[in-house]
């Protein structure tokens, strides 16, 4: 039994909605997918919509922007702009919303699609290093945070909370996978190394020649020269630079205990949530590719074909302007299950430039009847897939112009004089690139702690590294501004704008900006 009936918010699993879980859970096993325990429970639209403004989780930390996101979706789904389907959380076991107005065919529609995001959750290696217990664990962090309400007053810790969650995206995705340990060697191995470091380069010359070749007043420079560097280097705070801009403030912020257990969390949660953001279209795109499949091979009645059509193409309803991450996911998983079907990648493929020949290629080759589990050489690949990539690399490695072609994913713009929709660039490389802009950190700058003693006086200076777009100096100096409460020293931040480098500063009363010159002094690191 992989499914049970939970009743800490909603009420208990109708019969005949636990038996239909129970039986597509084993046919989504039969087909090779392969997921944690799933926990379902049955909400009101109220109901669905509070805990969604929580982020899915039954108990957060008191805030308004929850309130505020609450309201958006009550309204939303008051007025028909937008409907709440389903919700399921990366937890183990993993737990799952039904909306419990929805039609029978919905309830399997969403049970399915459940499903394969649990098997995502638990298999794609972005996931593998978050946290199951978050539930438990978002528990904790609202119990904690109550507490210090009641010893500090609502407004001093809210205040705090907005100041920690302005910042809550200067984290490094990245790091849960850096494991560095350090070297060891033998004493003395270490010591000759030491020793030959210090020595001065000199070229090899004959006794009688070194003075000429290699002048004593040049060692001595280069001595000079590469014992400065190494002062600076140990003078260097951080010793390089660091994009958690969250951790490095917990350890050298001069914040109170219950401060930065409070960034902590905020902190925590950050990290918690990050992959899912780095992986929408590939997690959307899973689920709708499976809920699609076990849906049209197994579970759909007659008379619910038409209601499941009508809501699953509403799902995949896109426009010109618009993407859509569920459409976006099945057709590219689709193409990638395809073209390993009839062969159509590798270099062969890939140099062919007859379209003819390309669009028949491996034709033949397709499998006939129905295909289970990882039955064909194109099922294998989208597992495979499903384990390994996120969005970046998964666009970046398996979009093709072929594709871009097939699902008209070209530039489009509003046309003044005819208030349409019109394409404006055709170029494959050109879309692809902005595609992957938009989804590298999620549109968000790359910003890294660059110096904590600048100008020797405990100033934080951060480094934005260009990767393609200015920094948007309005958020940046809103950002510095809520950087200085938690740093309580002037803040700065190094930017290129318009090819031109500059430096915007907050001291606690006014901002600054200033073009970046001969007169202002390097920070200990670069970006």
């Amino acid at each position: 039994m992989v499914t049970k009936s939970f009743t800490l918010h909603g009420r208990r699993l109708p019969r005949e909605i636990q038996e239909e879980a129970e039986r597509i859970a084993e046919i989504a096993r039969s087909e090779g997918l392969d997921f944690f325990p799933t926990i379902f429970e049955m909400l009101s639209t109220e109901q669905i919509s509070q805990v969604a403004a929580y982020g899915g989780f039954p108990k957060r930390y008191p805030h308004w922007r929850f309130g505020m996101e609450y309201e958006r979706l009550r309204k939303q789904h008051k007025y028909g702009l937008g409907r709440i389907y389903e919700m399921v959380i990366n937890t183990d076991p993993c737990y799952a919303y039904l909306l419990d107005d929805n039609a029978m065919v919905d309830h399997k529609t969403v049970i399915a699609h459940v499903y394969a995001h649990c098997d995502f959750f638990k298999n794609n290696v972005w996931f593998s290093k978050t946290n199951r217990r978050m539930m438990d664990e978002m528990a904790n962090h609202a119990t904690r945070i109550h507490r210090y309400i009641d010893r500090y007053g609502l407004e001093e810790v809210e205040k705090f909370i907005d100041t920690a969650l302005a910042l809550e995206n200067l984290i490094d995705p990245h790091s849960a996978f850096m494991r560095r340990e350090p070297v060891r060697m033998r004493k003395e191995n270490k010591k000759k190394k030491e020793e030959r470091k210090e020595a001065p380069a000199k070229f090899p010359a004959k006794s009688y020649m070194d003075r000429y070749i290699n002048p004593p007043d040049k060692l001595a420079e280069e001595t000079e020269a590469r014992e400065q560097k190494k002062s600076r280097e140990k003078a260097a705070f951080p010793g390089k630079p660091t994009r958690d801009v969250l951790l490095f403030l917990l350890q050298h912020a001069p914040l109170e205990d219950w401060q930065a257990d409070v960034l902590a969390t905020i902190r925590e949660e950050a990290y918690y949530f990050a992959p899912q953001a780095q992986t929408k279209i590939m997690n959307e795109g899973w689920a709708s590719y499976w809920h699609s499949a076990l849906m049209t091979q197994y579970i759909l009645r007659d008379h619910e074909l038409i209601d499941y059509c009508e809501h699953h193409s509403g799902t995949l309803a896109t426009s010109p302007g618009r993407l859509n991450p569920y459409k976006l996911g099945i057709e590219l998983f689709r193409d990638i299950e395809h073209r390993w079907n009839t062969g159509r990648y590798g270099p062969e493929y890939d140099s062919c430039d007859d379209m003819t020949t390309r669009r028949e290629w491996g034709n033949d080759k397709t499998p006939q009847g129905r295909i289970v589990g990882k039955g064909s050489p194109g099922r294998e690949k989208i597992f495979q897939v499903r384990a390994l990539y996120n969005d970046v690399t998964f666009l970046d490695e398996f979009l093709t112009p072929e594709f871009v072609e097939d699902q008209d994913l070209y530039h489009y713009r509003m046309d003044p004089t005819t208030g349409r929709m019109v394409v404006v660039n055709r170029d494959f490389n050109k879309i692809k690139q902005q595609m992957l802009f938009m989804l590298t950190n999620h549109a968000q700058p790359y910003i890294y702690v660059i110096d904590g003693n600048y100008h020797n006086r405990g100033e934080l200076c951060l480094g934005h590294r260009h990767v393609g777009a200015d920094l948007d100096i309005k958020y940046a100096i809103a950002t510095l501004k809520e950087l200085h409460k938690i740093w309580k020293r002037p803040v700065h931040v190094m930017a290129r704008i318009d090819d031109a480098p500059f430096m915007f500063s907050f001291d606690g009363e006014q901002s600054s900006q200033q073009q970046i010159d001969e007169s202002i002094p390097e920070p200990a690191h670069s970006v």
